[in-house]
C-alpha cells in the first residue's frame, strides 16, 4: 500500500491527474485495447468464420434492416456480409499486436546496438552510426516495404499468408530501431563517464553488469517516450502497408486492410465500410500519440 501511495503522489501521477488531454487519451486507449482483447466475447459475430457469413447481408447500411434478410447491424456490413463492428474489434487486435510487437522488437534491437555503440565507441560506434545515418536518409515506410519484399522472397508461397504478420513485424521493427539506438547511444556516452560508472570499472565489475545495472536504467526514460510515440507510428505503418496490399492478408484483416477494402466502395455509396475503420485507426493513433506527448513533457524536468 505504501508503494501505491508513493506512486500516486509522484510527480508523474500528479502531472497525469492534472492533464485532461492525457486522461482522455488514456481512457480512449485503454478502452480500445480492452475491446480488442475481449473481441471474441463482446463481438456480435465472428467475421472470420465463413459459416456465419451470409452474402445476402452484404452492403447493409448502418442501423437499417437488410432488404433481403431483414437483419440489421449497428455499423453495417461489408461486401461479404461481415459485421463492420465485429471486424473492427478483431482488426484492432491485429493492428495492436503488430504495433506492439514491432515496437518491442525495435526497442530490443535499438537499445542493444545503442548501448554497444555508446559503451565501446571507436570503430564499432562509427560503423553502427553510419548504418543508422544511411537508413535515416530513406522514409521508414520504404525501408519496411523493401524488407517485407525481400523477406517474402525467401518464404515458400504456401507459407506466406501464415508468416505475413511476423514478416510485417520484423519489417516495421527494422525500419524503426534507429531512433532508439541514437538516443540510447548518446545517453550511454554521457553515463559511462560519470563517477559511479568509473568506480564500478575500477573495482572490477564486469562491463555487461555495469551496462545492465547502471547505464540501462538511466536511459529508459527517453526510450519509453520514443516507444509510446513509436507505437502510434507502428500502427500507422502497419495500416499503410496493409492498405497498399503488402501487409496483413485479407483472411486476417487489420484496420489497414479494412480501409483498403472500403475505399473500393466509397464512391458507390457504401461509405460506412471505409469510414468506421478509418475513424477507429484515427482515434487509436491519436490517443497513443497524445499519451506520448504527455509522457515526454512529464519526464522532462525543464518543463516542470
Amino acid at each position: 500500500m505504501n508503494r501505491i501511495a508513493r506512486a500516486w503522489d509522484s510527480d508523474i501521477a500528479w502531472s497525469f491527474r492534472h492533464s485532461p488531454v492525457a486522461v482522455v487519451a488514456a481512457v480512449v486507449s485503454l478502452g480500445m485495447i480492452l475491446a480488442a482483447i475481449l473481441a471474441p466475447w463482446i463481438a456480435p459475430h465472428d467475421p472470420f468464420n465463413p459459416a456465419s457469413l451470409n452474402l445476402m447481408d452484404g452492403f447493409t447500411p448502418p442501423g437499417q434492416p437488410n432488404a433481403f434478410t431483414g437483419n440489421s447491424y449497428l455499423l453495417g456490413t461489408d461486401d461479404q456480409g461481415r459485421d463492420i463492428l465485429s471486424t473492427i474489434l478483431y482488426g484492432t487486435r491485429i493492428s495492436l499486436f503488430v504495433g506492439l510487437s514491432a515496437v518491442l522488437f525495435a526497442m530490443v534491437l535499438g537499445i542493444s546496438l545503442g548501448l554497444l555503440a555508446g559503451w565501446k565507441g571507436g570503430w564499432v560506434d562509427s560503423l553502427l552510426m553510419r548504418i543508422a545515418d544511411v537508413q535515416l536518409t530513406f522514409p521508414a515506410i520504404l525501408i519496411a516495404l523493401l524488407i517485407f519484399g525481400v523477406a517474402r522472397g525467401f518464404i515458400p508461397p504456401g507459407s506466406r499468408e501464415q508468416m505475413a504478420i511476423w514478416v510485417l513485424i520484423i519489417s516495421i521493427g527494422l525500419s524503426e530501431w534507429v531512433n532508439y539506438a541514437r538516443v540510447v547511444r548518446g545517453a550511454a556516452m554521457v553515463e559511462k563517464n560519470k563517477e559511479y560508472v568509473q568506480a564500478a570499472r575500477v573495482i572490477g565489475v564486469h562491463p555487461v553488469r555495469i551496462v545492465a545495472r547502471h547505464i540501462l536504467p538511466n536511459v529508459m526514460g527517453p526510450v519509453l517516450v520514443i516507444a509510446t510515440i513509436g507505437l502510434a507510428l507502428a500502427i500507422i505503418a502497419e495500416a499503410t502497408l496493409s492498405f497498399l496490399g503488402v501487409g496483413v492478408p485479407a483472411t486476417q484483416p487489420s484496420l489497414g486492410t479494412m480501409i483498403r477494402i472500403g475505399q473500393k466502395f466509397l464512391f458507390s455509396g457504401e461509405w460506412w465500410i471505409l469510414l468506421f475503420p478509418a475513424l477507429t485507426l484515427l482515434a487509436l493513433a491519436l490517443s497513443v500519440n497524445l499519451l506520448g506527448d504527455w509522457l515526454r513533457d512529464a519526464l522532462n524536468p525543464r518543463l516542470r
